[in-house]
Parts: structure tokens; sequence; C-alpha cells
């Protein structure tokens, strides 16, 4: 009876557990679902992780390649990141070229890696103006069930922990280049930024982590990226406005989250390296 009210009546059966104080997941309105990373998950990528929050399963691998540097930027590589959102993961989206939403949160992706700096291009580059690594993102959402921007970034920073180049010796003049598989390089990271989501609710309740059923009824969301105290990425694409206040409450979830996030991580990457 519960899932024939639920599909007849959304808004109404939301509507009925938030006039208690309580989702119907069970969680408070501040409260996140369970999150797990697990790295090094793939063999054949450069760096690779799998990241969980409730349902949401997001896989990244990154696969490196040569390429050559933009005559404008002599120094630097390229990052190119791409989110695959297929009929796996939701009924929602189709077979055929990336939908509208995955290219929409592709470029936000890309905006967050940018804006965070957490690599250095310059870090990838091998000889200026000749040689540079390009990393190539993917990312492959398992199962789409909300705040799938957070699950992406938190596998890209678990990715990237664990990420190793191949040494290479560079020789201009003969434009060779001699590639050490057995002798691998990390690229240092630099921060390590942390990706929250909230949705709006009847243009009054705030709920956190949300759910894609959450995400489909709300009248607003969403989307803090810190690094470190500095918000490095606020993503609001219309709906609801916030108060200045309920802004800063939300920034300060985000900053009580990324503490945990953090310590997830580094938790992770230390069992990961000490196998």
């Amino acid at each position: 009876m519960a899932k024939q009210y639920k599909s007849l009546h959304p808004v109404k059966y939301y509507r009925d557990y938030l006039s208690h104080n309580i989702r119907p997941d069970g969680r408070e309105f501040d409260e996140f679902r369970p999150t797990l990373l697990n790295v090094g998950t793939i063999d054949t990528a450069d760096g690779s992780a799998i990241s969980k929050l409730g349902r949401t399963t997001v896989v990244c691998g990154i696969k490196a390649e040569f390429c050559k540097p933009k005559a404008e930027t002599p120094n630097k590589g390229f990052i190119v990141p791409n989110l695959e959102l297929s009929p796996l993961c939701s009924p929602k989206f189709r077979p055929g070229p990336p939908s509208d939403q995955a290219q929409v949160l592709t470029q936000l992706i890309a905006d967050i890696i940018e804006n965070s700096h957490c690599i250095d291009l310059k870090d990838l580059c091998i000889f200026p103006d000749r040689l540079a690594w390009c990393l190539f993102v993917d990312f492959v959402c398992l199962d789409f069930d909300g705040a799938v921007v957070d699950a992406c970034i938190l596998a890209l920073m678990g990715a990237l922990q664990t990420l190793c180049l191949p040494s290479v010796d560079y020789d201009p003049a003969l434009d060779n280049k001699l590639v050490n598989l057995e002798k691998r390089i990390s690229v240092p990271v630099h921060s390590t930024p942390i990706s929250t989501t909230f949705t709006i609710f009847d243009d009054k309740i705030i709920l956190v982590d949300p759910t894609v059923d959450e995400e489909n009824l709300c009248s607003g969301i969403l989307t803090i990226v810190l690094r470190g105290d500095e918000i490095c990425s606020l993503h609001k694409p219309g709906g609801s406005p916030l108060t200045d206040e309920d802004l800063s409450s939300c920034i300060e979830k985000c900053k009580q989250r990324a503490t945990s996030i953090k310590d997830l991580i580094k938790t992770v990457v230390k069992d990961y390296n000490n196998k």
C-alpha cells in the first residue's frame, strides 16, 4: 500500500514524512547516508577507485596517454573527465549518446577539478611544448540514487591518490621517448575538494545528501565544494532561493562533512599502500 501511495501521490507522501521531521528512508534532515570508498579497484587503470553514498555507486578510472601541450600553455598537460550514465544505473537513461544530464554533470566535475587545483597541470608536463600527459578520467555510475557528483568527487580523490605514471626519458633532439613501465611516479595531489549536495523541499526544508526521489521532487538543489575551508565551487541551477542564514548553515555542514571524508580517504589510501 505504501508503494502505491508513493507512486500515486509522491509529493504528499514526502510531506507526510517531513512533517514529522524524518525522511522516508529513516534519516533526519541533516543526516548523511553511509559512505564507502575502495581504491585500486581496476588493475588496468593508472589510478582507480569506487565510491558509495547509500545506494549511489560510482567507479572512477584514470588512464594516462601522451599528448602535445597547447601552444598557449606549453608547460601543462590535460585532465579530461567524462561521466557515463547508462541504463544500467537507472531506467531514466537510454542507450546512445550522452544525455543532457550526463553532459551537464561532466562539465560541473571539470569545473570542480579546475577550480580546486587538486592537480597542477604543470606536473603533467614531460618536456615543454613537446610532450605531456593527458589524464582521461572516466566515471561510470553503477547505481544512480542521488548526489552523484558527491560520489564522483570522492571516487576521483581516491583514484588520484593511487595514480602512478610510468617514468619517461625524452630526447627532444631525436623526438624520442623511453618509457619505463617498471618505474612509476605518483602525481602530487595539492588539495582535496569535498562535494556536498543539498535539496530544498517546499521552498523551506533543506535536506542533505539527497536520494534521487528527493532530487526529483525538490524545489531547488545546491552543490557546495570545499577546498579546506574555502568554497571552490557553488552550483545552484535556479529553483527556490536560499537565505544567507540557510546558506551559512549548509556551508557549516559541508565543513563538518569534509573532515570525516578526508579521514576516510586517508585511512583507505594508507591501507592500500600497506598491502
